[in-house]
């Protein structure tokens, strides 16, 4: 990396009016550089709100085409061109057709970690953040819930009057956490609460003091008022644990950490501002019927938000 590369990233951003948004899980100088860092949810109503016509989405490919579909006329570039997804790759627009034929009535909800293929052809998007809210808005008894069934299975729990049918999907990182993990970590320290993503599978959110989102875990570990916590979740996210809370300390049952997410670099980035990456480009008519299932999300989500 060259010694100025993070101000020359600085002051060409600002030339470009670009802005750079990183998910949580991007290695710690990704999220550095980054005007806004947050859950997939938040990232997205960034990308759809804000005024700069250029966007750099330290992310992974759903993310970079959920970005591109609510804001068409931006200019949308993913630094990592293959950082993908290998949970959004388990579910494909084909089968799902197939899957749809056989559950006609049913409300179909896609985890955002889908193809916007998957999302063209589901009546909402939700992320681990806002689906129990979205869900609270949706009357419909039968649910097709896709691609994690880990994710979907934690839903579920809340709607007992709802029927689900699960995607088999998983996120193998979050998969890489097992029961033994967590007790191994709860035997060093007994006290310490756990704090777990949901796209960890029941056996190990059971062992759980609390289960959330990314945004979710560092926002009660920064108002809890003890000082060490036990994190289920991708180690991306120690970033903003530590630069919130300094005093405090984190376990990790073990080193668990994305690929995809970790492909990103300053030079990626660099590269992106400098327009030699290609930006992210979307056939338009798949893109206008995805366009439908994320902002569904957002209206559903933002429905409870008025409500409260």
């Amino acid at each position: 990396m060259r010694k100025n590369l993070f101000d020359d990233i600085l002051k060409l951003k600002k030339e470009k009016n670009a802005i750079i948004l990183a998910h949580l899980y991007q290695p710690a100088e990704i999220q550095a550089i980054a005007d806004y860092i947050g859950d997939s949810y938040y990232l997205s109503k960034i990308a759809r709100d804000c005024e700069e016509e250029l966007i750099i989405f330290c992310g992974v490919k759903f993310m970079g085409e959920s970005a591109k579909i609510l804001s068409p006329e931006k200019t949308v570039i993913l630094p990592s061109a293959s950082a993908g997804c290998p949970m959004a790759d388990m579910a494909t627009a084909s089968d799902l057709e197939e899957m749809i034929k056989e559950y006609p009535d049913a409300f179909k909800v896609c985890y955002i970690n889908s193809s916007y293929e998957v999302k063209a052809l589901c009546d909402v998007s939700v992320t681990s953040s806002s689906a129990l809210a979205i869900l609270k808005n949706v009357p419909n008894k039968q649910i097709l819930f896709l691609p994690d069934r880990n994710l979907g299975s934690y839903i579920a729990e809340f709607f007992p009057d709802k029927e689900f049918i699960f995607w088999q999907g998983f996120c193998p990182t979050h998969e890489r956490i097992t029961t033994e993990d967590v007790l191994k970590a709860k035997e060093k320290h007994p006290t310490v609460k756990v704090l777990t993503h949901p796209e960890c599978n029941k056996e190990v959110r059971d062992l759980s003091d609390y289960i959330g989102s990314t945004s979710g875990i560092i926002d009660y570990a920064t108002k809890c008022e003890d000082d060490e916590f036990i994190i289920c979740t991708e180690e991306g996210i120690l970033y903003e644990l530590e630069k919130r809370n300094p005093n405090k300390k984190f376990y990790f049952p073990e080193k668990i950490l994305c690929p995809n997410m970790k492909k990103t670099s300053l030079e990626n980035v660099y590269d992106a501002l400098c327009g030699k990456i290609d930006e992210v480009i979307l056939d338009d008519e798949i893109s206008k019927k995805a366009l439908t299932s994320l902002e569904n999300m957002h209206k559903l989500g933002e429905m409870v938000l008025c409500e409260k």
